[in-house]
Parts: structure tokens; C-alpha cells; sequence
């Protein structure tokens, strides 16, 4: 297997959010972080485990995109909501995320559920096809890790300096988890998004970290994970 033929094999498309740098809009479609902005009207914010509010994280239109993972097929709005201890139970880290998916925009009603804990902007989307894994990731098949391996011994090739092309660690749908420590993968769940630490949000996932979104789609069940530098 050459080089060219393996980028082609790990390549995927993705979804990448700037944060910012356009006027908001508030209509529908509007991608936001920082905050919910529509909801169904008999919805309220989610209360956590210990009673208390959860905070708005993000708004996630899928409607119109020009890609989103085969998971989340038949979706059309994600908004995300995380609880104010969720530091403290790294460990379990989807029992403290309330994740709202709506299969149609229907009867939607505006909101505007503010965080206390970041800034709210909306996001500007945009399609890359050239999202890579990091190397010890767990996104790599067993087979063309082998390939890559065995280039680097016969050819001294670098991953990172030959085959990988970018990593986005920016919000996004789709792709890779770009993980900070290696990584790990639920059985049989599909990575689906990330949510990530950002500056101009002023979000600041422990220590530069991000959230890993996990979906089953036949068991419609999530699966959330956590790292950081």
C-alpha cells in the first residue's frame, strides 16, 4: 500500500465551525455555541442530578449541511446542555450532558438560554474532506497501521509529516476525535462531534481539552468522553 493510497483510505470529511465573524441572525439554521436558541415549547432548560439548571452549550443545525456522518442521519437540530459539576465526573462524563436531538424543525419556538460559563457566538460552518486521526487515536485500522509501520521501518516515513494532513480540533461534526492523550473508542458507537475549548467563547475544557460525542444509532443512546493537555 503507498502513501497516496492510504490518505485516501483514512481521509474523511468533517464539519469545521469558526466561532464567530459574522452578524447573528438568530433564524433557523443558525449554529451557535454558548448558548440554546430554539427549543419545543412545552421544553425547559434540564435540570441536572443535583437539581440545578444545566448550562446552554450548543446549538448544532444539521439541516442543509453539505455533510453529516451517517449516524446522525434523520437529524436536523442538535442542542447540547452540560452540568455545572461535570469536572468532578470525568470519569462518566455523558451522565452530566443532556443531548436534545429533533428529527424536524417543526413547531420549533425561540429561545435564548445563555451560558453563565462562556460567551455566546454563532458558528460558521464549513466542509474539509481532509480530516485525519491522531496516531494513537484508535481511528486507524488495525491493517493500515500495520502499512504505515511498516513504511516507516522500510522507507523512514513520518504519520504526521507524510500521511496525516490536518487535524481539526475546532467544533466540528464528523471526521476524527482529535484527541489529546490516546484515545478511546466505544463498540459499536460512531463518533459524531466534538465540542472544544475556545478562546473567544472564552471555554475552557480543563485545560485545552475537548468533548467527544459518541452516537448508537439503533440503541439512539450517546456516549461522551473527556481529555485534555
Amino acid at each position: 500500500m503507498t502513501i497516496e493510497e492510504i490518505k485516501e483510505k483514512l481521509a474523511k470529511k468533517a464539519i469545521i465551525f469558526q466561532t464567530g465573524g459574522s452578524r447573528p441572525t438568530k433564524e433557523l439554521l443558525e449554529s451557535w455555541i454558548g448558548c440554546v436558541c430554539w427549543k419545543r415549547l412545552e421544553e425547559e432548560i434540564p435540570i441536572d442530578q443535583n437539581g440545578k439548571p444545566m448550562f446552554p452549550i450548543a446549538t448544532l443545525f444539521l439541516k442543509d449541511l453539505p455533510y453529516i456522518p451517517d449516524a446522525l442521519q434523520g437529524m436536523e437540530l442538535i442542542t447540547v446542555f452540560m452540568a455545572e459539576d461535570i469536572y468532578d465526573h470525568l470519569r462518566f462524563v455523558e451522565d452530566y450532558f443532556c443531548i436534545r436531538v429533533y428529527e424536524n424543525l417543526d413547531k420549533l419556538v425561540v429561545c435564548d438560554w445563555k451560558s453563565e460559563i462562556m460567551k455566546a457566538f454563532p458558528l460558521v460552518p464549513q466542509l474539509v474532506e481532509n480530516d485525519y486521526p491522531t496516531w494513537d487515536g484508535g481511528g486507524i485500522p488495525m491493517n493500515i497501521e500495520d502499512e504505515i509501520l511498516r513504511l516507516e521501518d522500510e522507507e523512514d516515513i513520518d504519520y504526521y509529516g507524510d500521511i496525516c494532513e490536518e487535524i481539526y480540533r475546532e467544533h466540528k461534526i464528523g471526521g476524527y476525535p482529535a484527541f489529546c492523550q490516546p484515545g478511546y473508542w466505544f463498540e459499536d458507537y460512531d463518533f459524531v462531534f466534538q465540542i472544544s475549548s475556545d478562546e473567544k467563547a472564552q471555554f475552557n475544557i480543563v485545560d485545552n481539552g475537548e468533548f467527544y460525542f459518541f452516537y448508537h444509532k439503533e440503541k439512539k443512546d450517546w456516549k461522551v468522553t473527556c481529555d485534555f493537555y
